[in-house]
């Protein structure tokens, strides 16, 4: 006889509860980060107006004061205003900060670490975007394509291009990694389906680490000398200041290329340029120092410099992947999980 199934109801689950949150980021993000679905889903989650946006929080409106107040979570995005002691005395029952973005070292401060409060970023889907673009750009970049394309308009006529192009193509090529960053980790990832051979140059990954990701440790000398495509993925900290400087460059073999979607600052541009404008080397530069370069920088002219104006992060729709990874970490604040990405005080000397 099987056993009479027992239908007394269990203890009832408790729901998440709907912290109050305020959306605190610059002037026009919150329209492009967030749809329809995700005010809907903001409105499950949180209590909340999800049309209410702090672009200011040190001399707040009533009603973003109000707001602070109450609030429990923070979402923020690119433009968020710091958050200091000032600002945190008006914000006494706040408890998490989730970035629908990438570094939080414009808007966290030391005052948030030492009140506890919990941060979250959405970095490592932002990395994703960044990746997708260092990948099309190592195999663009060996290809010689921004170079064929230049050739083409001007000649218009049939060539020789295998003659030109003797040394062009991806089979065999070295490509050198300086960071294993969530984004440099991304970009090895996303090189292992091609016959490349991969450097990595990173002082806080040893060689165990670095064969498991797929690539080879190097110093930075050596990556340089040995690479054909020297790809930045490292923070900016004032150890990485003009990490690749005259002595760097002047390493790299003629005809390599240089790729940086890091931050401008990593590269003394000055070097940089002397070496781009005899043609000896190649760039694609996605962000530069300053940025935008100056309107009579070499930069924007030279046929050996692809430039682009720091868009290979979250742009247009991908936006939306950062929303939706910050919903899901609210989720979980809700719900008094972890969050996914937490952001720790120890970071700040690892990350960007």
């Amino acid at each position: 006889m099987h056993p009479t199934p027992d239908n007394t109801p269990g203890p009832a689950k408790t729901p998440p509860r709907r912290p109050a949150l305020l959306l605190s980021m610059g002037p026009g993000i919150a329209e492009r980060l967030l749809d329809a679905r995700h005010h809907i889903r903001l409105a499950e989650l949180a209590r909340t107006n999800s049309r209410l946006v702090a672009h200011e929080l040190a001399d707040p409106a009533p009603e973003v004061a109000a707001a602070l107040a109450d609030a429990e979570v923070l979402l923020t995005c690119w433009g968020a205003p710091r958050l200091t002691d000032r600002v945190l005395d008006t914000a006494p029952r706040l408890r998490a900060v989730v970035h629908a973005a990438g570094s939080v070292k414009h808007h966290i401060t030391e005052a948030c670490w030492k009140r506890g409060i919990a941060v979250a970023s959405a970095a490592s889907v932002n990395a994703l975007p960044v990746a997708e673009y260092t990948l099309a750009a190592i195999l663009f970049a060996n290809k010689r394509v921004l170079h064929s394309a230049r050739r083409y308009r001007t000649l218009r006529t049939p060539h020789d291009w295998h003659h030109e192009l003797s040394g062009a193509g991806n089979y065999g090529r070295t490509v050198g990694i300086i960071g294993a960053s969530r984004i440099g980790r991304r970009v090895i990832e996303l090189l292992h389906p091609f016959d490349l051979r991969i450097l990595l140059h990173d002082p806080y990954v040893d060689a165990a680490e670095a064969c498991r990701l797929g690539a080879t440790p190097v110093s930075l000398a050596a990556l340089c000398a040995d690479s054909d495509i020297v790809t930045v993925h490292a923070p900016q900290l004032p150890a990485t200041h003009h990490m690749l400087g005259a002595r760097e460059l002047a390493l790299m073999p003629d005809g390599a290329t240089l790729i940086n979607t890091a931050r401008g600052s990593l590269i003394d541009e000055t070097a940089l340029l002397a070496e781009l404008v005899t043609g000896r080397l190649h760039a694609v530069l996605d962000v530069t120092d300053p940025e935008p370069p100056p309107p009579d920088s070499p930069l924007y002219d030279l046929p050996n410099v692809l430039l682009t104006p720091h868009i290979a992060g979250s742009l247009g729709g991908e936006l939306h992947r950062m929303a939706d990874r910050a919903l899901d970490e609210v989720a979980r604040f809700a719900s008094g999980l972890p969050f996914m990405d937490p952001v720790h005080p120890a970071d700040r000397n690892r990350s960007a």
